[in-house]
């Protein structure tokens, strides 16, 4: 059985879909692009997809991962360009690896998004993460399914800062002055969004946009402590196969006659 792991974003209009109707169109797009998939045993089998960690439903992704399994091998680049074809623009394919390692789930920590607050005066915005990044405690309200919830989110934030507009990446451009924030938190429990970061701003420095703030998620990975970066968590991947021969090789390597 053949693992291959595939980064794939949700971008413009897209960002709006939910994980469910994500799930839905990429069951499509695995049958469209007839790709020989494992599935599960029972009475209602399923392919064996693993998604880790999915946006939010309303934010932006540049760094979506999943990992699904083959009956037979196949070329991961490819497949990722049948995959690719299959899914409607905005839900785009960017890589995909042969899983060499174990763990991917464990390798996603953290990530970093940009939040895009038109309306602001980036001036007022600066003046907000200060008060933010110097505060001990930041507590914050989530509504969830067993009512309203109240929480900590700053341990969770690892970085916070402001950054010019011009070098953002992030998916709804306007020529209106706004402020751009770079946000690292850590994946912890309970989770802390990018909207709790958003409420942590408001509680502490009344910070409120006078639009809903654009979300993009631009990367997540594995959080190195040392040096405050996000890393590549399909890099163990690609260097495992830089200096693994590949198994279909190797088997017939072993095989071949003296």
């Amino acid at each position: 059985m053949q693992r291959i792991r595939l980064r794939y974003t949700k971008r413009g209009r897209l960002r709006f879909t939910s994980h469910r109707d994500f799930q839905r169109a990429f069951e499509r797009a695995l049958r469209r692009a007839e790709v020989p998939m494992a599935y599960s045993a029972g009475f209602t089998p399923h392919p064996k997809v693993s998604y880790a960690n999915a946006a939010p439903t309303g934010t932006g992704s540049e760094a979506e991962y999943l990992e699904i399994a083959l009956t037979e091998a196949r070329d991961p680049e490819r497949l990722r360009v049948l995959l690719d074809e299959s899914l409607p623009a905005g839900l785009d394919v960017l890589e995909a690896v042969e899983a060499r390692t174990s763990g991917l789930a464990d390798r996603l920590t953290a990530s970093v998004w940009e939040l895009r607050l038109d309306g602001v005066d980036p001036a007022e915005a600066e003046r907000a993460v200060a008060a933010f990044n110097a505060a001990e405690s930041v507590e914050v309200q989530r509504l969830t399914k067993n009512g309203m919830r109240t929480f900590d989110a700053r341990p969770a934030v690892a970085s916070l800062e402001r950054v010019d507009a011009h070098s953002s990446p992030a998916d709804r451009p306007s020529h209106q002055p706004c402020a751009i924030l770079r946000l690292v938190v850590r994946h912890v429990t309970p989770a802390v969004r990018p909207d709790d970061v958003l409420s942590g701003l408001r509680a502490v420095a009344d910070l409120a946009p006078p639009v809903p703030a654009a979300v993009t998620r631009l990367a997540q990975g594995l959080f190195d402590e040392e040096t405050g970066t996000v890393t590549d968590p399909l890099a163990p991947d690609r260097e495992a196969a830089a200096t693994e021969p590949h198994p279909a090789a190797a088997t017939a390597a072993a095989t071949a006659p003296a």
